[in-house]
């Protein structure tokens, strides 16, 4: 078999382990190794995380003389930012010759090893951008929770006339913006006027990035306009105008654009259910709750934590506390501190110390002083309410030596989107 039909093999292998049983096979047949053989066997086990195979490939990478081919070094070098950073660190450091891709690697990762400032540092130092240079370095910041500044940044990138966003920039950037309240509309506004400028395609992943932004900020009709205009939605478009409005809630048109996702084909995922209960959660559409936590069963989906946190706070609210408590205790989940506190929260709605001193041992065991103040001094109110004011005094005797942090407005129930 001629090298070419070896390269080609490496090349076209099904899996990684495949590739390298390949080149060892051109090894132990003396068959003369390439830079391309080299290169194809690189970019399949770049993925694995393997340190040893990707050091004992980089002695073969040296012996064979290969240091100075860019390509390799960059293949390479992008193997150890996965497996070991440090070394692609070093590896760096020696390379001769640097390309824009292999700072592109370098920047995104100091972003994952947490270290934005040098990520920063090196996007500063490079000779050269392009595209995917501004959006490593604005993931960077918005991945470290530096929204200012990856706002920012996409400013300056949008304004470069050389520069053009692509989609997935454009995607996480309105993301971003949909978490940031009056703030993050105004940007995201001004990024939507940039899309239509600019004529970019409203593809799925960006068309429910900007329902997203309008949603979270209760620009109902504007996400609805978007997700009319999408030429194709998928679940998680019609997730996000579903949670958008019920969280504002308009509970009517949200069981309506459900039942039409439904009639349409499109299968609820997880998130859809957590929407649709938090907006009968907050109607108290109690029998319509518990059809949708049913419905669940009929999609093949297991209910979450927040699924159970939503069932709970539903028959609390509506002061069906028995049923609430046979939800904590046949769940299948362990109930974390947001259900239980949603069950005392309920407990001392409708004035149950009964109810509630069924839970407060197992909330005890897991209250965190640094993050569950309201807790204590809800568990503490309970106690006074129900006359049990030792018990009371006990509980705020425990706040002061374990040095509780009160939170004030805090949720016990929260839906993920």
């Amino acid at each position: 078999m001629s090298a070419s039909k070896w390269i080609s093999a490496i090349k076209n292998a099904s899996s990684p382990s495949k590739s390298l049983q390949i080149y060892t096979q051109m090894h132990r047949q003396s068959i003369p190794v390439d830079s391309f053989a080299l290169l194809y066997t690189l970019t399949s086990c770049t993925h694995l995380n393997n340190l040893p195979l990707l050091s004992h490939l980089h002695a073969h990478i040296s012996k064979l003389g290969f240091t100075s081919n860019v390509y390799i070094m960059s293949s390479l070098l992008h193997g150890y930012s996965n497996a070991s950073f440090d070394n692609a660190r070093v590896l760096f450091d020696e390379m001769p010759e640097k390309t824009i891709v292999t700072w592109n690697t370098m920047i995104t990762g100091f972003s994952r090893s947490g270290n934005v400032t040098k990520a920063r540092s090196m996007f500063d130092e490079m000779p050269t951008r392009n595209t995917a240079s501004w959006s490593a370095m604005i993931t960077s910041y918005i991945n470290s929770g530096h929204q200012k500044q990856a706002l920012a940044l996409f400013h300056n990138m949008s304004i470069n006339k050389n520069l053009k966003p692509d989609h997935f920039t454009l995607s996480a950037i309105l993301t971003l913006c949909g978490h940031m309240g009056t703030i993050g509309l105004i940007s995201g506004k001004s990024i939507h006027g940039f899309i239509i400028r600019n004529k970019y395609d409203l593809n799925v992943e960006l068309g429910t990035s900007l329902i997203n932004t309008y949603a979270k900020s209760g620009f109902l009709k504007s996400a609805s306009i978007i997700f009319n205009m999408m030429q194709y939605t998928n679940v998680i478009s019609w997730t996000a105008l579903i949670c958008g409005i019920a969280h504002h809630g308009h509970i009517q048109e949200a069981r309506t654009l459900f039942n039409k996702m439904q009639k349409e084909n499109i299968k609820p995922n997880e998130y859809t259910f957590t929407g649709i209960l938090n907006a009968c959660v907050h109607a108290g559409l109690v029998d319509e709750g518990k059809r949708y936590f049913e419905m669940m069963k009929e999609y093949g989906i297991k209910p979450k934590i927040h699924h159970y946190g939503c069932m709970v706070d539903l028959f609390g609210k509506a002061g069906e506390l028995e049923n609430a408590y046979d939800i904590i205790i046949n769940m299948e989940l362990d109930a974390n501190i947001n259900v239980l506190g949603s069950f005392l929260c309920s407990c001392k709605l409708h004035c149950n110390l009964k109810m509630a001193e069924r839970v407060i041992d197992r909330v005890m065991e897991i209250l965190n002083p640094e993050k569950d103040g309201g807790v204590y001094s809800l568990i503490a109110d309970l106690f006074v309410m129900g006359g049990k004011w030792d018990d009371a005094e006990k509980v705020r005797k425990l706040m002061v030596r374990q040095n509780v942090r009160k939170v004030r407005g805090a949720s016990f129930i929260s839906g993920p989107l």
